[in-house]
């Protein structure tokens, strides 16, 4: 079954007891200083407009107090929102009944958090069917799909381990394991490989790239990491101050930055990891010459095989293998240190 579209749509959070009586004003101008400073409300987001594709990975990311946090909560409705639409499937879940709800959130929804959020009294087992338990599933019924995600996961022989004799990296994989065994169509992942030393955090990200290809569920994954968010979104939505600054894929971003803040962002990116070989190829002339590298390809990795078959030419094919256009190694390697679109902005 294909995965289901989220969509948010107009959406606003102020803080405080009268929210809805400064909806108006900040639509006319008010400040986020303002609101705070003389009204002694707290604008957490403001105008959120954010299609998140089914069966993609939606990266919204930021500072600390851009709002991503407050943003995916609205999506299970954690948090009631002050204006505005948050659709899955068509339907508005800020406008569920509580029934509807808690069914939504119990069959539609699964949350992996940054801090594990593990029962410390219970096994890997044991937390990983938690889920499970509460949908009312049959005992034997629940332990067999969750011993099937334990083992996906990586931790087949824990099963019996408690939370305080894993490492974090184990620790957050019990929390895929039981995102999963719910079988939700959404996975929201808030900060969830944050606490994780690097190279766990990287194998960590790996293993949900692995799992995504075959499952393709609706995952909406928070972070302040760009790095993180370039590995893992086909689209990325970068917040500051609660406003949407700018949206769309990771090499579209790095590529053409909205303003002064994107820029700061993704000045410091290793480009040969984000930018696909179709970018920069050139139109074909005669027949193709030296190896195919697919159209998709990052840059690291052409540069990477035609160094390896000490070629300098390759030529790029589409996903059904035809040539659509040619390539060389030092057109590779210029567009890894400075793209065409940032030589002029960096030479001012």
């Amino acid at each position: 079954m294909a995965s289901r579209a989220i969509e948010v749509k107009n959406l606003y959070k102020i803080f405080g007891p009268r929210g809805h009586e400064y909806i108006d004003p900040v639509k006319n101008g008010m400040s986020k200083a303002e609101l705070n400073e003389k009204y002694g409300h707290v604008l957490g987001l403001q105008d959120i407009n954010i299609p998140m594709p089914g069966g993609c990975i939606t990266v919204v990311m930021g500072l600390s107090g851009s709002g991503k946090s407050t943003l995916i909560r609205h999506i299970n409705r954690l948090i009631d929102p002050t204006a505005g639409e948050v659709l899955y499937d068509g339907v508005d879940v800020c406008k569920m009944n509580q029934n509807d709800l808690r069914q939504f959130r119990r069959h539609k929804t699964a949350m992996v958090f940054q801090k594990f959020a593990l029962l410390p009294h219970r096994t890997v087992l044991e937390n990983t069917v938690y889920g499970l338990e509460i949908q009312g599933i049959d005992q034997r019924e629940s332990e067999k799909r969750a011993l099937g995600w334990i083992d996906r996961v990586g931790l087949k022989g824990f099963e019996k381990h408690y939370p305080n004799q894993l490492s974090g990296g184990m620790q957050q994989r019990v929390g895929l394991a039981r995102a999963l065994t719910n079988d939700a169509e959404i996975l929201l992942m808030d900060e969830a490989y944050s606490a994780l030393d690097p190279l766990i955090r990287v194998d960590m990200q790996t293993v949900l790239l692995e799992l995504q290809k075959e499952l393709k569920k609706t995952v909406v994954f928070i972070t302040h990491d760009l790095d993180e968010a370039l590995r893992l979104g086909d689209k990325i939505a970068i917040l500051r101050d609660g406003r949407v600054v700018q949206q769309g894929t990771g090499q579209e971003i790095v590529l053409a930055p909205a303003d002064d803040y994107i820029t700061a962002f993704v000045k410091e990116v290793n480009r040969g990891r984000v930018v696909h070989v179709a970018t920069i190829m050139r139109p074909l002339s005669g027949n193709p010459e030296g190896l195919a590298i697919a159209a998709d390809a990052v840059l690291e990795a052409a540069a990477r095989t035609m160094t390896s078959a000490h070629i300098n030419t390759a030529h790029v094919v589409d996903a059904h293998g035809r040539p659509i256009g040619a390539i060389d190694l030092q057109t590779i390697i210029s567009a890894m240190v400075t793209p065409t679109s940032y030589g002029d902005r960096e030479a001012a």
